[in-house]
């Protein structure tokens, strides 16, 4: 199968051209908002060139000072509008239909998610509310705690609150998925073992490889493919213990990921852009102010240094799914093998979600 056949889905990624004067400005600042981000022709023809299909965004609250709600209500405006002035290039999905429509079409498909579910507040009427707004996937917990359970870094480690299982009940009801990247350790076992319907984890790597918060283990990973789940892999320096994932690294916790969960629960969600930032030595400046950020307010993981680049430096840019694919060739995995992790799982677990 050559790989312009493939069929690409980030199960968490980015739409951003991190280049650009208005995402550079903001790319030392705690938090990045839909504002901030530039969707401009470079983003828009990367994306074509990668071969990427569709990808989930993260939008709304995750972490700062806004209000969650308002916040949230304001990005899915934002994202919206930006949606609506590229319609040759980008389509809102809802349905795994949707997916096949944006391939089909030439187009990129854009999953809305969030990566805390802050925003819902002590109201389930939001989730509602949400899920009529288009937005698919909701993630439980940023790496602190929240009203509903613990992140990766909480140290308490609790299961979910009576509130969260209400709120995982809610999300079932409107088939969002339950995404438990980031979550502690308890509150993602308690989600899997409390759900009706699979969940997921979006982005995540293996912690039986690399002993760090943010990966998941074995135990985690197998339950979630066990109930018909899935798990995405990321490209991020959590991969390695020194922080300096490799492409190599990747493929490592992917075949792991296979191993424990099977063939048919792994794919990727890169927790990243499409479009590559040029200036490295210049991004490497910005990058310290930006991590003491994120630990002086509580919300860094460990692994998180000032030397760590968030992304894997050489599986990057518009040829890093074509670069994976020959990487998985070499391993020796079949075609249909690879056609699985890189968007045919994700699909198959979207129809079981949000249907055909």
């Amino acid at each position: 199968m050559s790989t312009t056949d493939y069929l690409i889905i980030n199960a968490l990624g980015a739409l951003d051209n991190p280049n650009a004067p208005h995402s550079a400005d903001a790319a030392g600042k705690l938090i990045q908002t839909s504002d901030e981000l530039t969707i401009d022709a470079r983003t828009i023809a990367d994306a074509h060139a990668s071969g990427l299909t569709a990808v989930n965004i993260t939008l709304g609250y995750t972490l700062g000072d806004m209000p969650p709600y308002e916040h949230t209500l304001h990005e899915l405006d934002v994202w919206d509008a930006i949606i609506d002035s590229h319609p040759d290039d980008l389509l809102k999905v809802r349905t795994a239909a949707d997916i096949r429509t944006a391939r089909r079409d030439g187009k990129v498909g854009v999953v809305y998610g969030f990566q805390n579910a802050v925003a819902v507040g002590d109201d389930l009427d939001r989730v509602a509310e949400f899920a009529r707004r288009g937005v698919r996937v909701i993630q439980l917990t940023y790496n602190q705690a929240n009203h509903l359970g613990d992140g990766s870094m909480a140290p308490g480690n609790r299961g979910l609150t009576p509130f969260g299982r209400d709120t995982v009940a809610a999300l079932e009801q409107h088939r969002i998925m339950v995404d438990l990247s980031h979550s502690g350790e308890n509150t993602c076992l308690d989600t899997i073992r409390t759900a009706t319907r699979p969940v997921s984890i979006n982005h995540t790597g293996c912690r039986a490889l690399v002993d760090l918060p943010r990966n998941k283990t074995d135990e985690e990973l197998r339950l979630v493919a066990e109930q018909g789940g899935f798990v995405g892999i990321y490209f991020m320096p959590f991969l390695n213990a020194t922080g300096h994932a490799t492409a190599a690294d990747v493929v490592e916790h992917i075949a792991h990921a296979v191993d424990v969960c099977g063939e048919d629960a792994v794919g990727i969600g890169t927790d990243g852009t499409v479009t590559a930032i040029d200036d490295l030595d210049g991004y490497r400046a910005q990058l310290a102010e930006h991590v003491a950020q994120r630990q002086a307010a509580g919300v860094g993981a460990a692994g998180e240094r000032a030397d760590t680049f968030p992304f894997v430096v050489d599986l990057r840019g518009v040829d890093q799914f074509r670069q994976l694919i020959a990487l998985l060739e070499q391993r020796g995995y079949r075609s249909e093998r690879i056609e699985k992790i890189m968007g045919r799982n994700f699909l198959d677990y979207a129809e079981r979600i949000w249907g055909a």
